[in-house]
């Protein structure tokens, strides 16, 4: 487990101007002085509450690409980012992370052409760090899965969003288990999902963004939890219910 984590606590060092479309965000409004205290924080909530937002502004604060990769990842296929991270201060620890990664699921694509890129461009053996074989020949799910498995490491900085969109539940719960095993061996990482499943990883904070503001919560009261054990529980009788409305 991490003795301090390297980022402890973000607030915002001067309020977006209000024609500014991050103004309105939840994840801004209530933002406060969030501190983090666990080696894994979720944000969760519904579109539009901000939760990526946030999530890509702490992952620029660190330096990192706005559409993904490590410090050395400089690619753009179009300015799409916020520029809510200039509007923060993100507080870190005494002790700096061995390494930082950012995986959207959005931008997967150009990042694994830019992997691609480095590996023709630069010294040989890049890859390696990637599983050895390109993301582009695997499927989208084996490729996310690759990455992380052989990227992330013990002591790294992780911000991962929507990691849950190119995996089938068996492969979220492959990464569940890796999410924890690499918090007891010293990572951070902070992911935006919609995935019960990744939710449950013990030990986690997850907080939920809603327009009332930004609430620690247990994974079992969030909607997404409730949603999905009602639909399996009693499936036919919600799809009556919501067929019936149109």
């Amino acid at each position: 487990m991490l003795s301090q984590n390297f980022i402890t606590g973000v607030q915002l060092a001067a309020a977006p101007p209000k024609d500014n479309y991050i103004a309105a965000l939840p994840a801004v409004r209530h933002l406060g002085n969030r501190r983090f205290t666990k080696p894994v924080t979720f944000f969760v909530g519904e579109n539009g509450t901000g939760k990526s937002t946030l999530l890509e502004a702490l992952a620029v604060s660190c330096g990192l690409n706005a559409e993904g990769g490590g410090r050395n990842f400089n690619f753009a296929s179009r300015a799409t980012h916020s520029d809510l991270w200039q509007y923060l201060t993100v507080r870190r620890g005494s002790v700096r992370p061995k390494d930082t990664f950012f995986l959207r699921a959005e931008s997967f694509y150009n990042l694994a052409s830019e992997v691609e890129r480095l590996e023709d461009d630069g010294p040989p053996g890049l890859l390696a760090y990637y599983g050895g074989k390109s993301l582009h020949e695997q499927s989208h799910g084996e490729s996310f899965l690759a990455l992380a498995l052989n990227r992330f490491s013990a002591g790294g900085l992780y911000f991962l969003d929507e990691p849950e969109a190119a995996l089938s539940p068996t492969r979220q719960l492959s990464l569940l288990c890796l999410l924890h095993q690499l918090s007891a061996q010293g990572a951070q990482l902070f992911i935006a999902t919609h995935s019960p499943l990744l939710m449950a990883c013990p030990g986690a904070e997850v907080l939920l963004f809603d327009p009332d503001g930004i609430h620690p919560t247990d994974y079992r009261h969030t909607e997404h939890y409730e949603v999905t054990r009602r639909f399996l529980n009693d499936p036919d009788g919600m799809l009556r219910q919501l067929l019936e409305d149109f």
